[in-house]
């Protein structure tokens, strides 16, 4: 984006009642006029601040200003621009759309060839995903498209793994979180080596709720998600339906068996092609994403049997062999040209792994394997009224006591990471050197990481719809609803610009990653620059997420075992 009056022309504020929708029409001189599609009267709470006097953007000069987007000083001048009253957050800053020296200078000249094939798919795509939103865009499919999209994110799927470990159906929590492991790791690994923007806005109006729009597109992780998570799911629908045994009776009719093939095909439509209506992706993205969710899907049922033979009839190899292992994944992981956070991800998924790993091997080999959890849920038995009450108390006793003791394992673990870790940076430092990574600071060249700031409010579900973010030329726009409480203060991740200019014109939270970090200016690096990201982050998030992989596989099942509560259902 540019200051240029040619490119932004100011807008005028309208009232609630917005049109969403951009018509993008070129002239001869490569200017690509935005205006609002005349024949569209909805309201949508998330759609593209429209305006009297038609928006301009030169996209030949969009690679030479989009640095333009990262400077806080001109946020107010967006503002101005796009006619937004004070109290609307703008989320400035996308991954991919330096100017195109940038990435060829950084990148070898085969992985700029690379990403110089994607873009030409992501220019053209871009339109093509304009014409379908305006054609099919609706309040209606807005929220559904927005809000279903949580479901292909790696942040539900680590809530709700633990709960396989904790109602005793390790085997299945141990396949879903490996293949999720692998396509959170590989999609990272494609997106921040071929460093692929997302279909532009304008010409598409992109709606997310949370930071996925500051990273690189391609390929899809919701669509490597999905789609794995669909064939799994699949495979335990055709063997209940088709039991590998001919004496065997099939254990679901062939009603159950149908409706649940379309209860997995609606979810990946509703994920894959959402990522299409909310302009996250390309079609390139999805397609890429989808066969590799199909690919890894097929990887784990080949290798999955002989990996858990593995583990089971090995001795400590297996630990010697699963840690250096994640551990290089880790310190392998490609280096972006800009600040993504497809990184921390991908540390999150691989350190989980490693812990599952961990655990799964202690408990087979020192006496915590399928023969210790005996005990049935109080109230398994359903016969009666009460019973259904006893297992329903437990069931929700079981998820609060678990949740909430990886939530403390987070809190204490990441403390002693941050206190101990840079002063150990800093000795070590000065005997050997240490490996850097892009965009973090070495522990040598700052004094503290900063504490937490606290808890952050959950929001309401009221509040909900007014969390979509939508973007236009790397410009977000914020509803102003998280301007209550600490959302004065909007985070920051993977320090990419996500900010707000308040009434005392001062900046919002700015992170290193998806847990907070610091405040912006709370942290300073010797040199006066501002800290981002710090190094001993990189260990710490390894040793956290590897720790919450223990403690959700083992820990917590052998406490629910010892206190009575079982893990079985039946």
């Amino acid at each position: 984006m540019s200051n240029d009056p040619a490119r932004l022309a100011p807008a005028s504020p309208r009232p609630h009642a917005q049109k969403p929708l951009l018509t993008k029409l070129a002239d001869q001189n490569g200017m690509f006029h935005a205006r609002d599609s005349s024949d569209t009267s909805y309201d949508s709470r998330s759609s593209t601040p429209d305006s009297a006097a038609p928006l301009q953007i030169n996209f030949r000069k969009a690679d030479v200003d989009s640095a333009w987007n990262e400077k806080p000083e001109n946020t107010a001048a967006a503002r101005a621009a796009l006619g937004l009253d004070e109290d609307t957050l703008l989320l400035v800053g996308a991954a991919g759309r330096q100017p195109e020296e940038v990435y060829t200078r950084t990148m070898s000249w085969w992985r700029a060839a690379i990403r110089r094939a994607i873009l030409r798919n992501v220019e053209w795509e871009s339109q093509v995903l304009a014409n379908m939103q305006a054609r099919v865009r609706h309040p209606v499919l807005d929220a559904y498209f927005v809000y279903t999209s949580s479901l292909g994110t790696h942040t539900f799927f680590m809530i709700m793994l633990p709960l396989f470990f904790f109602f005793g159906a390790p085997h299945f929590g141990d396949g879903l979180l490996l293949m999720l492991a692998v396509g959170v790791y590989v999609s990272s690994v494609f997106k921040d080596f071929c460093c692929s923007p997302r279909p532009f806005a304008p010409p598409v109006t992109r709606l997310t709720i949370g930071n996925h729009h500051l990273e690189y597109g391609f390929p899809s992780t919701h669509s490597t998600n999905s789609v794995s998570i669909a064939l799994f799911y699949y495979d335990l629908l055709r063997r209940a339906y088709q039991p590998t045994s001919p004496a065997a009776e099939p254990l679901i009719s062939q009603g159950t068996y149908m409706l649940g093939v379309g209860v997995l095909l609606f979810y990946v439509f509703s994920i894959v092609y959402g990522r299409l209506y909310t302009g996250m992706h390309s079609f390139t993205d999805c397609a890429v994403g989808i066969a590799l969710g199909a690919g890894i899907w097929s990887l784990h049922a080949i290798c999955g049997t002989y990996v858990d033979a593995w583990v089971r009839n090995n001795g400590f190899i297996v630990p010697a062999v699963i840690v250096p292992l994640c551990l290089y994944l880790v310190h392998r992981h490609p280096q972006p040209v800009d600040d993504c956070p497809c990184f921390e991800d991908a540390i999150a998924f691989v350190s989980v792994v490693m812990g599952m790993f961990v655990a799964r091997w202690t408990m087979l080999h020192y006496g915590y394997d399928e023969d210790f959890f005996v005990r049935p849920m109080p109230g398994s038995s359903w016969a009666t009224w009460s019973d259904v009450g006893t297992w329903w108390s437990t069931a929700a006793i079981k998820t609060i006591i678990g949740v909430l003791t990886i939530f403390v394992w987070r809190i204490a673990a990441k403390s002693f990471c941050h206190f101990v870790l840079p002063p150990t940076f800093r000795f070590l430092s000065h005997l050997v050197t240490l490996p850097h990574r892009r965009f973090y600071t070495p522990a040598t060249d700052y004094t503290s990481v900063p504490p937490e700031k606290g808890l952050r409010p959950i929001p309401s579900v009221i509040d909900l719809p007014h969390m979509v973010e939508l973007e236009v030329d790397g410009v977000g726009v914020a509803s102003s609803a998280r301007r209550n409480g600490t959302y004065g203060a909007v985070k920051q991740r993977a320090g990419r610009a996500r900010q707000e200019v308040s009434e005392k014109g001062s900046a919002g939270r700015d992170g290193a990653d998806a847990d907070g970090q610091a405040a912006w200016g709370g942290s300073r690096a010797k040199n006066g620059a501002d800290v981002k990201h710090y190094d001993a982050d990189v260990l710490t998030k390894v040793f956290v997420y590897c720790g919450i992989g223990i403690m959700a596989v083992g820990v917590i099942p052998v406490m629910f075992e010892v206190l009575g509560w079982g893990v079985k259902t039946s």
